[in-house]
């Protein structure tokens, strides 16, 4: 196992796709419930401990070698909002594409192959993380960091949120995420019936209004 590639994987210049999704920041902004740094830790801190759990837990069972088809079901089951269903496949893909480029891994290439639409795309974290020899504590804590700071950056291009008051709200939400990524794996490790399943029912909500707008800076 080599640290070097967890920081590889969890850069924000890995070509992935994220860049171009909000994780939910775009509605959240439009709707005034993120109108500041404040604002933006609160989002942050109640999509953590939600779909970020949720999706900590299905990377780090990806990673510990879990039957992909079972967690990719899993997170169906998970995601009720088809506009989050098709944009985890897209995000999915998308990585997929980078993982096999930075890694080439029969895994990697069972996985494309099993679902040429795209995994969802913490199935494909945990499954990349694998063939980089990370761990699924690795795994969990890419889906955790992946969760907060998609909607900081966001945040910074939508309201000119000073960029290093977004820094901040993502360093006070460390400890956080460490508690997140711990007991992601510590599910995961118990098998696909014991993983997370909280849920933001607004995320949900707002994600399909989102998907309607005919105009938007973000995908989702």
């Amino acid at each position: 196992m080599t640290r070097s590639a967890l920081l590889v994987l969890a850069d924000g210049r890995f070509p992935a796709g994220g860049h171009a999704h909000s994780g939910g920041a775009e509605a959240a902004v439009k709707a005034g419930r993120i109108r500041d740094a404040a604002g933006l830790e609160a989002f942050c801190l109640g999509r953590l401990h939600t779909t970020g759990l949720t999706a900590a837990g299905l990377a780090a069972a990806a990673a510990l070698g879990l039957d992909p088809h079972e967690l990719d079901a899993a997170a169906d089951a998970r995601t009720p909002s088809p506009a989050l269903r098709a944009a985890s496949r897209r995000l999915g893909r998308q990585l997929m594409r980078a993982a096999r480029a930075a890694w080439p891994d029969p895994g990697l290439d069972a996985l494309a192959a099993a679902f040429p639409r795209g995994a969802h795309q913490p199935v494909v974290l945990g499954a990349t993380a694998r063939a980089a020899g990370l761990g699924p504590e690795d795994a969990a804590h890419c889906a955790a960091y992946e969760a907060v700071g998609g909607p900081a950056t966001a945040t910074v291009r939508l309201l000119g949120l000073d960029p290093y008051r977004a820094t901040a709200v993502l360093a006070r939400l460390a400890p956080a995420m460490d508690e997140v990524a711990a007991r992601a794996t510590a599910a995961a490790r118990e098998g696909v019936d014991a993983l997370p399943a909280a849920s933001a029912p607004l995320l949900d909500v707002t994600a399909e209004q989102h998907a309607a707008w005919p105009v938007r800076l973000f995908a989702s």
